[in-house]
C-alpha cells in the first residue's frame, strides 16, 4: 500500500486531505505534537467523516496511524523515506517549525531511494508551498540541494472545504460539508488522489477561492458580529448583511474577472454557490470562530487588502471591502488573543498606524482614505 506523511491531524487534515487519500486507496500517517489525538489513531486505526448536508453521507476512514513528532522525530523521518506525499494542513505559522523535519526526512531519503517525492502545503495561503520550500531548503546541506531535481517536487495547491466547530462523541469523528475543492499545479501526471485536480497554472483559482470563499466567509462573520448575530447562516438571513456580503465578493469578482478572464456568468454563478454553502444551517458556524486572528487576515497579501489593492490599481470599486475592513477593525471579541492586541493597538497608536503596519496601507493611500472615513463615521453612529 502506498504511503502518505501529512502533517497536521486537526479536522481539516482528518477530514478533508487524509480522508481523499484514504479513500483513494493509501495509508496514512497523521504526524502532530496533539498526544490525545495521535494516541488515538494508533490505538483505534479508523474514524468517521460526516458531512453537514440533507442526505447525510457517513465515511468510515481505516488505514491511518500516527506520529508524535516532539517524542518520535526519527519515527517521522523514516516515514517521509517510504511516502508518495507529503502534505500538511497544520496552518502557514507553523510551516517554518516543521520544515527541519521534513528536510531530515528528505535527506535521509535521498541516501536510498530515487523515487518520486510530491511535497504539498494545503493551507489557505497563496503558494504555501513556496514558503514551505524556501524553509526546508534552508536546512539542507547544499549537496543534498543539489540531488532534488527529478526526485522531490514542491507543488503548490488550493484548498476549499469548511469544516465547522466539532461536538462529536467520539474524539477522531470529523463533521465537514459536502462541498470539497482541492486543485494542485503540475506541468506534469501525479500518482492518482481521488479530489485532486490538477492545472498547469493556480493563481486564476487559488485567487478566485481566497477572494471569493475566504473574503466572502470573513465578511458574513465581521459584519454579523457587528450586527449581534452569532451563527453565519443565521447573519446571512439578514437582507442586509446578505446584501453587504454578496456585494463585497462582486468586487473581489470584478478584480478576478478584469485579471484572469472568468467568464461573468460563470463567475456569478460561483458566487451564489458560495452564498449557498454559508447558508447551511447544518455547519451551525460561530461568527466568532471563523473572524478570529483579525490580524493575520487584513495582512498586505489577504483576504481584505490584497484584493482591494488590486481592485484600486485596474480602477474598480473597493468600497464594499473597506466596509469590511472596517467591521474587521471593530472585531473584539476578548478571547480572541490577536482581537485584544488588534484593539490594544487601535487605543495606542490609533487606526493609521493599525493600517500601516498591519496591512501595509499608507496614510495616502485611496484605501487607507475610504477606511478611515468609514471607522470614524461608524464610531459616531456608535457613540
Amino acid at each position: 500500500m502506498n504511503e502518505v506523511v501529512h502533517f497536521g491531524a486537526g479536522n481539516i487534515g482528518r477530514g478533508f486531505i487524509g480522508a481523499l487519500f484514504v479513500e483513494t486507496g493509501y495509508h496514512v500517517t497523521f504526524v502532530d505534537i496533539a498526544e490525545p489525538i495521535i494516541d488515538a489513531l494508533n490505538e483505534k486505526k479508523s474514524y468517521v467523516v460526516r458531512t453537514a448536508a440533507e442526505n447525510q453521507e457517513t465515511i468510515a476512514i481505516h488505514n491511518v496511524s500516527g506520529i508524535n513528532s516532539k517524542k518520535n522525530p526519527e519515527e517521522v523521518i523514516d516515514a517521509i523515506g517510504k511516502a508518495v506525499y507529503v502534505t500538511t494542513a497544520i496552518g502557514p505559522k507553523v510551516l517554518p517549525f516543521i520544515a527541519p523535519l521534513i528536510a531530515k526526512g528528505i535527506a535521509e531519503r535521498l541516501k536510498t531511494s530515487n523515487q518520486k517525492l510530491y511535497v504539498i502545503a494545503c493551507e489557505n495561503q497563496i503558494n504555501a508551498t513556496d514558503l514551505l520550500k524556501k524553509e526546508i531548503l534552508k536546512a539542507l546541506d547544499k549537496s543534498v540541494v543539489s540531488q532534488l531535481d527529478g526526485k522531490v517536487y514542491f507543488l503548490n495547491s488550493a484548498v476549499d472545504r469548511i469544516v465547522p466547530l466539532q461536538h462529536n462523541e467520539e474524539l477522531l469523528d470529523v463533521l465537514v460539508e459536502d462541498y470539497h475543492e482541492w486543485i494542485v499545479e503540475s506541468d506534469q501526471q501525479l500518482p492518482g488522489v481521488k479530489g485532486m485536480q490538477i492545472v498547469p497554472d493556480l493563481a486564476p483559482y487559488i485567487e478566485r477561492k481566497l477572494f471569493t470563499v475566504n473574503t466572502g466567509h470573513a465578511t458574513t462573520a465581521y459584519l454579523g458580529y457587528q450586527a449581534g448575530k452569532e451563527k453565519i447562516h443565521e447573519a446571512l438571513r439578514d437582507p442586509e448583511i446578505y446584501q453587504d456580503v454578496k456585494a463585497t465578493i462582486e468586487e473581489t469578482g470584478a478584480y478576478l474577472i478584469k485579471q484572469y478572464g472568468f467568464k461573468p456568468e460563470v463567475h456569478e454563478q460561483y458566487i451564489e454557490k458560495i452564498l449557498h454553502r454559508f447558508q447551511n444551517p447544518k455547519l451551525n458556524d460561530d461568527v466568532t470562530r471563523v473572524g478570529r486572528s483579525p490580524l493575520r487576515k487584513l495582512g498586505p497579501e489577504d483576504r481584505l487588502i490584497k484584493p482591494a489593492r488590486e481592485a484600486e490599481k485596474l480602477g474598480l470599486s473597493f468600497a464594499h471591502l473597506a466596509k469590511v475592513i472596517v467591521a474587521a477593525l471593530r472585531f473584539d471579541v476578548t478571547e480572541d488573543a490577536e482581537a485584544v492586541k488588534l484593539q490594544q493597538q487601535l487605543k495606542e497608536k490609533g487606526v493609521l498606524a493599525v493600517l500601516q503596519n498591519v496591512s501595509g496601507l499608507d496614510a495616502d493611500d485611496p484605501i487607507t482614505q475610504e477606511a478611515v472615513r468609514q471607522y470614524k463615521q461608524s464610531h459616531l453612529l456608535k457613540k
